[in-house]
C-alpha cells in the first residue's frame, strides 16, 4: 500500500520552488496584496441580504471527553491492559448582535498536556450572506478545512502545524457562485508572554514554531472550486517571516498545497499534497530541523518536507438504541523529508466514529513509523528519525459528550 501511494503521490514537479525562497515569498506577498485589493470592493455588495440580529444572542456549549489507550511500545501499560482517564473539558461561547458575531472555545487539559488554553476566539463582521471578516485567534486557511482527516488523531499535517491550525490575525472570506476565496494576514501565533526575547509558551492547541524562532507576518491565500454534494477541489499558499530570537534576524517560511474533498453517496474522500520549508537566519543553529510545540511540550521537525494524505470514510445509518450512525474510516499520511539522512514518517489510522445523540465515540487503531505520538522516540521522530525504525501502534477510544 505504501509503495503505491508513494509512487502515485510523489509528483514533485508540481511543486517547483525557486532557488531563493525569499524572492518567492516577496512575489507571493505581492499576489496576496493584489488579491486583497481586488476583492475588497466586493465586500459591500449585497448588504441588504444580511440577516441582522437586532437583539443580542448568546449560546454557551461545550464538551467533556474521556480517553482509553493501549500503546504497543509502553510495556508496562500493555501489562495493565491500557489506561482510561480524563481527556478534556471545554466551554464554547457563541454570540451575535446585528452584523457582528463572536465565537470562542476554551479547553481544559491535564497539566501534563498543557493545562488550560484558548483553542480559538474571534469576532466576525458579516458584510452579507456570502462575505465575512474574522479578527482574532482564527483558523489558518490552508489545505482541506475544517479537517483534513476523519479520526481523533488527525493526519500528519496537524503535527507540523498544517491542519486545524489557529493564529492571531485577520481573515477575509467570500463565496461567489462555485468559488470560495480566503485571504488572511497573521501577525503571529498565539502570543501568551509578550516578552522581548521570549520563546512561545508550549501550552497551546495547534502546533507552532517554538524554541529559538517565531512565526511572524504571515500571509495566506486559499481558493476552492465548489462541486455538487458539498465536494470541492482547491489550492492553498502561505508565506511569512521566521524571527530568530538569539540573532534578532528574520528568516522565512513557506508552504503550498493542492487538495480535494469529494463526496459520493455515503462515501467521503479527502486528498491532499503539500510542501513546506523553514529557512532559519542564525549562523549558529542547526538548520535542517526546527522546534514546534503544542500541548505543553516541544519536539523537532524537519525543516522541509512533502506530506501526502489520503483519507476515506463511509457513513452507515443504523438504529441501535441511541446509536444513529457509524462512520468507518482509514486515514493515511506520508511525510517525505527532503533532507539527506532523514528517515521518512508514516501514519495510518483505521477506525470508526459512533454517533449516539450528543455522544461521539472514536474507536481508533493508530499506527506510526517515526512518529512522536505513535512510538518511543519523541524529540527526533519528525526530524532525523530512527534508521530501521519499525511500526508502533496505539489502540484508542475517545468518548465525548457535547452540549
Amino acid at each position: 500500500m505504501t509503495a503505491m501511494i508513494e509512487e502515485s503521490w510523489m509528483v514533485r514537479t508540481s511543486y517547483a520552488i525557486t532557488s531563493t525562497v525569499a524572492n518567492r515569498i516577496r512575489k507571493e506577498w505581492k499576489i496576496i496584496c493584489c488579491c486583497l485589493f481586488l476583492f475588497f470592493p466586493m465586500i459591500t455588495n449585497g448588504q441588504d441580504s444580511t440577516k441582522i440580529n437586532d437583539k443580542p444572542k448568546l449560546h454557551i456549549g461545550g464538551a467533556l471527553r474521556f480517553n482509553y489507550n493501549n500503546s504497543s511500545w509502553k510495556k508496562e501499560q500493555v501489562k495493565r491492559g491500557g489506561d482510561f482517564g480524563y481527556d478534556m473539558f471545554r466551554i464554547n461561547a457563541d454570540a451575535a448582535w446585528k452584523q457582528l458575531s463572536l465565537h470562542a472555545e476554551y479547553r481544559f487539559y491535564s497539566k501534563d498536556f498543557g493545562g488550560g488554553m484558548l483553542k480559538e476566539g474571534y469576532v466576525t463582521w458579516h458584510f452579507n450572506d456570502s462575505t465575512r471578516l474574522d479578527i482574532g485567534l482564527t483558523q489558518v486557511p490552508f489545505g482541506n478545512i475544517t479537517y483534513n482527516s476523519h479520526s481523533w488523531f488527525f493526519n500528519l499535517p496537524y503535527y507540523v502545524g498544517k491542519e486545524d491550525d489557529y493564529d492571531m490575525g485577520i481573515k477575509f472570506e467570500r463565496k461567489a457562485r462555485h468559488w470560495k476565496y480566503q485571504l488572511a494576514f497573521f501577525k503571529n501565533a498565539e502570543e501568551l508572554n509578550f516578552g522581548d526575547k521570549t520563546a512561545i509558551d508550549p501550552g497551546r492547541y495547534s502546533y507552532d514554531v517554538a524554541g529559538r524562532n517565531k512565526e511572524v507576518n504571515q500571509g495566506n491565500a486559499r481558493v476552492e472550486y465548489l462541486l455538487e454534494n458539498n465536494s470541492s477541489i482547491g489550492a492553498s499558499l502561505m508565506a511569512g517571516g521566521l524571527y530568530n530570537i538569539p540573532s534578532g534576524e528574520m528568516g522565512s517560511h513557506y508552504a503550498e498545497a493542492v487538495h480535494a474533498n469529494l463526496n459520493w453517496k455515503r462515501w467521503n474522500l479527502k486528498l491532499q499534497s503539500l510542501y513546506y520549508q523553514y529557512n532559519v537566519n542564525d549562523s549558529t543553529q542547526f538548520k535542517n530541523a526546527i522546534d514546534m510545540a503544542a500541548y505543553g511540550a516541544s519536539y523537532q521537525v524537519a525543516a522541509k518536507a512533502f506530506i501526502h494524505t489520503a483519507s476515506l470514510a463511509y457513513t452507515l445509518p443504523v438504529k441501535w438504541g441511541p446509536v444513529s450512525t457509524l462512520t468507518f474510516y482509514n486515514d493515511y499520511s506520508l511525510m517525505d523529508k527532503t533532507i539527506s539522512g532523514f528517515e521518512n514518517t508514516q501514519m495510518n489510522v483505521l477506525g470508526c466514529m459512533v454517533t449516539a445523540g450528543p455522544v461521539f465515540t472514536y474507536i481508533d487503531w493508530a499506527a506510526g513509523k517515526n512518529h512522536p505520538w505513535l512510538g518511543p522516540v519523541w524529540d527526533d521522530a519528525l526530524a532525523s528519525g530512527t534508521p530501521g525504525e519499525k511500526w508502533h501502534s496505539r489502540f484508542n477510544i475517545n468518548i465525548g459528550y457535547y452540549f
